[in-house]
């Protein structure tokens, strides 16, 4: 196809004394073209009103046209290749009715898919379904916020070698993209209050309206007649901040937030790959990588973000409080529930009412005014976390109720624990073998837990007899891990290098 450049350039060499053949060459056209050009002293642009209108073959599908379109209608997420291998199965070899009026015989090959999609793609432009439209939006300075929730596991961040998989609560101002984000392990009211309000704190300021997805933390389901859950709404009159939520199933709503996931985790990945490696010393470390990450891509938002810092709202004076705090009585079994999930405590407790206080990532336990412990916090539901020494004592006194214990995966501290109860079982009858091991359990309760896992490695290292007595006495006697020898490096001698360089 000539092009109005080549033209130009044919009608520049000719003026310039060029002969006809030489310019025709250099334009990259042949003669006759060359010719004919020179001739209509037009661009092709300018003949381009000359539009064809009649066909040059039949189409293959006249007379279906119809019965294709019927099907678009009532299912528009069919594919050409799902209607074509319809049509060759159901017509192939009949005879159907032209455009034309004639009665021809129907035989296509998957040869005819393009003009298939051709066909459906001209239908659905111009007699098919109406396509949304994304509105484009003003954003004015200091008006709103959007945040989301995105997932890091596929980056494979590790902290000293062990895998860390997180989240990332992700906070946008829209007029000025200017972000900020934290560290947290699930979409739980928690991490919500804690990352906004980490983010609001280091802004400086409180915009006029914050807006998430259908966050269960944060929207109530479609049943019930109120829009935010109470605690949400807590935070927000806290901030004096005007609550939004995009509809369901329109993440585009959140669109700013949503591109400004996939900037920060592409600029994330290229920085870990300038770096060479994506394990970190702790959290502290990977915290400070990835706020170093937002600022890097907050520099470029300076101008926008002071036109915000002016008109933005003031801070309260302090944080909300987002704790949830739950009074709960301590079974039988020596175990609280808190959200669906199973925690232990001391044995002690048995019957007693303890107060626990609901962090994001942990859990305080309080009995009267004293804490008792700290825990982790379960992330989900249905779940369980025990820890062998709160019910060791009786344990061992019942050791009957260890082989159908619910919790037995619980009891095997480390894999030599399981692997030293799996010998026992070897060794002995399974009510003997659970005492043996409930004895072994309860010493490293009770003098060091990792002395009996480093005695225990000794004695399957070694295939020697699982004995509670050896191994109390071993322990008791504190025999050590034999000491890592110290380094010594030779002071490095750098004459020789001198005499290389002279």
């Amino acid at each position: 196809m000539v092009t109005d450049q080549q033209v130009r350039l044919l009608m520049t060499l000719l003026r310039d004394g060029n002969s006809f053949g030489l310019s025709a060459a250099k334009a990259g056209m042949d003669s006759s073209t060359a010719r004919k050009y020179r001739n209509l002293n037009k661009l092709p642009s300018e003949l381009k009103g000359h539009i064809r209108t009649y066909k040059t073959r039949q189409n293959p599908f006249d007379g279906l046209w119809d019965f294709i379109h019927g099907l678009l209608k009532v299912n528009p997420g069919l594919h050409s290749r799902t209607i074509l291998k319809y049509l060759i199965l159901e017509y192939n070899g009949k005879e159907i009715e032209a455009l034309s009026g004639e009665t021809v015989a129907f035989d296509i090959g998957w040869d005819q898919l393009r003009t298939l999609q051709r066909g459906i793609k001209n239908w659905k432009a111009t007699e098919g379904p109406s396509k949304e439209v994304y509105f484009s939006q003003v954003y004015h300075p200091g008006d709103r916020s959007q945040s989301d929730f995105t997932h890091m596991d596929a980056f494979g961040i590790t902290i000293g070698g062990h895998p860390f998989n997180h989240m990332i609560y992700h906070f946008v101002l829209p007029y000025s993209n200017w972000q900020a984000g934290s560290i947290c392990f699930s979409e739980s009211f928690e991490s919500l209050s804690d990352g906004l309000q980490d983010a609001l704190h280091k802004l400086g300021g409180v915009p006029k309206s914050h807006q998430t997805d259908q966050l269960s933390a944060a929207v109530h389901h479609l049943a019930n007649p109120e829009e935010f859950t109470d605690r949400y709404t807590g935070l927000l009159k806290h901030y004096g901040l005007e609550g939004r939520k995009i509809q369901v199933g329109k993440p585009n709503e959140n669109g700013d937030v949503e591109q400004s996931n996939y900037r920060f985790k592409e600029a994330l990945d290229q920085s870990l790959m300038m770096r060479g490696s994506r394990d970190f010393i702790s959290r502290a470390d990977y915290a400070a990588f990835v706020n170093q990450v937002f600022a890097e891509l907050n520099s470029g938002c300076t101008a926008r973000l002071r036109e915000e810092l002016n008109v933005l709202r003031r801070l309260p004076d302090k944080k909300y409080d987002a704790r949830k705090v739950f009074t709960v009585r301590v079974g039988q079994g020596s175990t609280v529930t808190v959200n669906r999930n199973t925690y232990s405590v001391d044995s002690r407790l048995i019957g007693e009412k303890v107060k626990v206080i609901q962090y994001a990532e942990y859990l305080q336990i309080f009995y009267g005014q004293r804490l008792i412990c700290d825990l982790p916090r379960l992330i989900g539901r249905g779940k369980h976390q025990i820890n062998y020494r709160h019910i060791i004592d009786s344990l061992v006194r019942k050791p009957g109720a260890f082989e159908d214990f619910k919790y037995k995966a619980d009891m095997f501290p480390t894999s030599r624990f399981r692997i030293a109860y799996d010998l026992l079982l070897q060794q002995h009858s399974a009510i003997k073998a659970a005492k043996q091991y409930l004895k072994i359990l309860y010493l490293a309760a009770k003098e060091n837990e990792s002395e009996v896992d480093y005695v225990l490695g000794l004695l399957i290292d070694r295939d020697m007899v699982i004995e509670v007595s050896l191994i109390e006495k071993l322990v008791v006697s504190n025999t050590k891990h034999c000491a890592c020898k110290s380094v010594e490096i030779d002071e490095v001698d750098l004459d020789s290098y001198d005499y290389l360089l002279n």
